[in-house]
Order: C-alpha cells, then sequence, then structure tokens
C-alpha cells in the first residue's frame, strides 16, 4: 500500500502515534540529544582561530569568515609557495575554506587527516581509555587512514565528535555539471563509506551516480560530491524529528555551494533526512543550482514545491518498499517535515525507481532511481522516466537531450 491509496483514518493513526511517540521522547530525554557535544572544543574552531591571528609577510590574512569570492581573490593573489605554506600551517583552516582552490583544500586536508590520524594512534595506547574508547579510536584511525589513500580529492574535514567529511569524485574545476549527494541520518566519519551495502553510504552513492552519470552522458565533463559535512541525527529520535540538524546542514550547505568554482549547474541529491537539509536550504540556493532531486524523503519543510522558494527545478523519488511512506506527513509544533514530496499535492516531478529496495536502494546500478539522477544530473531531462505514464515529469522540456 503506498502513500496515494492509504485509508484517510489509517493515516491519522499513523500519525497521532507517532507524535505520540515523539513527546513521550521529549519528556524523557528532553533535547539533550539536540544538545550533546556543543561544549567540547573544536579543533576546526580552534585552527580558525590560529588563521585569525595569522600573518603572511607581515600581512593579517583575510577573516576565515569572509565570502568565497573575497578568499578566492585572496589566494589567486598568492604564489605557489605560499598557498602550500599556509596549508601546512594551517591545515584544517584552510581545507574547509569555502573559496580556497579546490587543489590547495585536498592538500590541507591530507595534512590535517594525517595529524588526525596520529592522534588517534596515541589514543590506541592511552591505557585511561576505556575498551571501548581504544576500539573506536582504532576505527577512526583506520578511517583517517583510508580517507588518505592516494587519488582521494577529501573536500572538508572535521574530526571534532562523529566528524564530518565531503569528497570529491572527478574534478570540480573543469567539470560542465556537478552533482553533490546530501545523506541523512546516522552519517558521519565511521558511515561515510561502507564495505557491506555500499550504495547506503554516501561515497558508494556518490561513486555509482559519478559511474552512472559516465554512462548516461559520455562527452559530458561531470564532478560528483558526496557531501557529508553537516551534523546528522543519530538514529529516528528527537533530532530526525526536528528541523535543527537540518538547520545547520542547509547554512553549511549553501557555503560550500557558494564556494564552488566555475558556474556550471549544480544537482542536489537528497536522500531521506538530507531532503530536509536540502528543503530548508532551498530558499537561498545560488542561481547556479539548477535541480533537487529528493528519494526516501520525509517531507522538506514545505507544503509544496513551490513553497520551497526557489527557481530550481524538483524531481522526487519512493520505492514502493521504503518504509518512510509510513512517516505521517505533517509538521505540528515544529516535529515532523511537511508534505509527502512524491505526492500530486506538492507538485514535485515525480520519477520513477523501478527496481530500488528498500531505503537505501535508490543509488545500487541497474535501479531506474540511480538512471534518472544520472540523466538530471548529466541534464539529458527529456530521458527521465517518469513514476507513473499518466504523469508528464518532463513537463516544460522540449526538444533534443537537453533543457
Amino acid at each position: 500500500m503506498t502513500s496515494f491509496d492509504t485509508p484517510p483514518q489509517l493515516t491519522i493513526g499513523r500519525a497521532l502515534l507517532a507524535l505520540a511517540v515523539v513527546f513521550v521522547m521529549l519528556a524523557t530525554t528532553g533535547w539533550t540529544a539536540v544538545r550533546q557535544h556543543r561544549t567540547a572544543p573544536s579543533p576546526l574552531q580552534t585552527a580558525l582561530t590560529a588563521w585569525e591571528h595569522g600573518r603572511l609577510n607581515g600581512h593579517a590574512l583575510p577573516a576565515p569568515q569572509s565570502s568565497p569570492a573575497r578568499l578566492a581573490h585572496f589566494f589567486a593573489s598568492l604564489d605557489p609557495h605560499q598557498r602550500d605554506w599556509l596549508a601546512g600551517r594551517y591545515p584544517l583552516a584552510v581545507g574547509n575554506m569555502n573559496g580556497a582552490p579546490v587543489a590547495l583544500r585536498y592538500r590541507a586536508n591530507r595534512i590535517a587527516l594525517d595529524q588526525a590520524r596520529k592522534v588517534e594512534s596515541e589514543r590506541v595506547h592511552d591505557n585511561r581509555l576505556s575498551s571501548v574508547g581504544h576500539t573506536e579510536a582504532k576505527q577512526r584511525r583506520k578511517r583517517f587512514a583510508l580517507l588518505t589513500a592516494p587519488g582521494r580529492n577529501i573536500l572538508a574535514f572535521d574530526p571534532m565528535g562523529n566528524g564530518r567529511v565531503a569528497e570529491v569524485f572527478g574534478d570540480l574545476t573543469t567539470a560542465q555539471r556537478v552533482s553533490v549527494v546530501v545523506p541523512g541520518v546516522d552519517t558521519n566519519l565511521l558511515t561515510f563509506q561502507r564495505t557491506f551495502r555500499p550504495y547506503s553510504a554516501p561515497v558508494g552513492m556518490a561513486r555509482s551516480l559519478y559511474a552512472a552519470e559516465r554512462t548516461a552522458s559520455s562527452h559530458t565533463r561531470t564532478a560528483v560530491i558526496a557531501w557529508a559535512d553537516y551534523t546528522a541525527p543519530a538514529g529516528l529520535g528527537v533530532d530526525a524529528a526536528t528541523s535543527m540538524r537540518a538547520d545547520d546542514g542547509a547554512v553549511r550547505l549553501n557555503a560550500m555551494l557558494r564556494g564552488l568554482p566555475g558556474s556550471s549547474p549544480v544537482a542536489l541529491y537528497c536522500h531521506s533526512y538530507g531532503s530536509v537539509v536540502c528543503g530548508v536550504a532551498a530558499r537561498h540556493l545560488p542561481a547556479r543550482v539548477s535541480d533537487i532531486a529528493v528519494a526516501g524523503s520525509p517531507g522538506m519543510r514545505a507544503e509544496t514545491a513551490s513553497g520551497l522558494g526557489t527557481h530550481a527545478r524538483v524531481w522526487s523519488t519512493r520505492d514502493k518498499d521504503d518504509w518512510i511512506q509510513d512517516v505521517p506527513y505533517m509538521e505540528v509544533g515544529g516535529l515532523g517535515h511537511g508534505a509527502d514530496p512524491v505526492s500530486p499535492e506538492f507538485g514535485a516531478r515525480v520519477v520513477s525507481s523501478a527496481d530500488a529496495k528498500g531505503h537505501t536502494g535508490y543509488f545500487e546500478p541497474g535501479t531506474e532511481s540511480l538512471s534518472n539522477f544520472a540523466e538530471i544530473g548529466t541534464g539529458s531531462y527529456r530521458s527521465v522516466r517518469c513514476a507513473a505514464a499518466d504523469h508528464d515529469c518532463r513537463k516544460s522540456f522540449s526538444g533534443g537531450a537537453s533543457a
């Protein structure tokens, strides 16, 4: 049974049950899940503070909060030796600085990851840690080592707490079209990449999309970003039922987008809670964002696609086996995320996800959801397959392979 043929009384019952569960969680746990980790010092903030007090050839460095254009101009004014010196002196700051040259960010983050790996190596041998602490240190050390492997291009990295990271596949500086994968709950440094069920993790999603785009349009130069550079909710608790994590994530997403090089069109692929992030970010997206595609969405904090306040085309999909369809699509007192993006009333372009299975199967090779994402990402809109024969998700496109 899908959301299109669910009896009204059953939908109301699900909504009341879900709200009751959330209110019980709030009563027993308060907002501690939302507030945790906020008092601990951040290595990234420490690095940014050091940058603020730094000097180059006797001159103060620009504020790290400067616009990406201002920072891009600053780095362009430096010679290669000066840029490399800054990356070595302030690796975490430069590695996360929107507007810095992407190749320089890659180098800086490689240094920062190596430093973080050494910290975890020391923690592995710290007798003050519990066995759980030692296990976590070993896992983090292994993850940092994997992220520094040859050929990996890390656009952002923060070891604080569960960690944040973003990785690029392809060449951002020459890409004719750029895609950004925005994942959902339980995304962190340790879940950024998985060996088992690889396409349920950001790295697997992005790699799969990058390969599909190259197949869809071999003559189009593309780049894909696995963007896990926000603090995602842990589990399906209070954080996942509110937009607090999405509010912060939306600010970070827009900042990253404004710092990308060039002016090529950008498509966002927002999975699960990631679609909440994209929904909150939508109103302030830079003009180069041409498309927002959501999969397995619990809602986008809007009642209609037009209510998102974006010029970008809004696409949505959900497979018949996805449990997310049982989430109440409503928002009451800050709980819940609004209307169902695949409902006719929402007004998104609903595309097929045939052969996708479950909540995390949308980027699996061979699925129509992945094929459709690739067509959108390469601008081949007329090749997109709609969810229903009587619904033209390609409306307003005419002629040719692209719009």
